[in-house]
C-alpha cells in the first residue's frame, strides 16, 4: 500500500507579480510624499503658467513681487532701496534665488529688483511658475 506524501515535503515558490505590485506602490507613495515636501518661502501669488524645473537641493532665497508691486524676501517685506543689503545677509555664499512674481505686477519693478539682486551677488534666477 502506497502512503500519500505529507504536506511538509512541498516546496514553496516565490510569486514575482505581487512583489512587483508592492514595489510599484511603494515607489509611487515615496514619489508623492517627496513632492509634498517642497517648500517655497514665498507668499501666494497668481503665477504664470509654464514648464517646471526642479529646485536645487539647498533651499534658495525667494524674492516675491505681489500684484501691488510690493517686494518680499522669504515672506519679509523689503523696500527696493534696502533689497541689496538685506539680500547680501540672506545669501550666505549662495548665488541663486527664486523669483515669484504675480502676473499683475509691473515688469519695471521686477526688473529693478532683479538688477539690485544681481549687484548683491545673485548669479542665477529661478522663475516660479504654476503647472498648466
Amino acid at each position: 500500500m502506497k502512503l500519500p506524501r505529507s504536506r511538509d515535503a512541498k516546496r514553496g515558490n516565490i510569486q514575482i507579480i505581487p512583489m512587483i505590485d508592492v514595489m510599484f506602490f511603494l515607489l509611487a507613495t515615496f514619489m508623492l510624499a517627496s513632492l509634498s515636501l517642497q517648500n517655497l518661502h514665498s507668499l501666494p501669488v497668481n503665477l504664470p503658467q509654464g514648464k517646471i524645473a526642479t529646485t536645487p537641493p539647498q533651499a534658495p532665497v525667494t524674492l516675491t513681487v505681489t500684484h501691488d508691486d510690493r517686494l518680499y524676501l522669504d515672506k519679509r517685506e523689503v523696500r527696493l532701496g534696502d533689497l541689496g543689503a538685506v539680500l547680501k545677509k540672506l545669501l550666505k555664499g549662495r548665488d541663486t534665488i527664486i523669483v515669484a512674481a504675480d502676473q499683475a505686477s509691473r515688469n519695471g519693478v521686477l526688473v529693478k529688483a532683479m538688477l539690485v539682486a544681481r549687484q548683491a551677488g545673485v548669479r542665477h534666477f529661478l522663475i516660479a511658475v504654476r503647472k498648466p
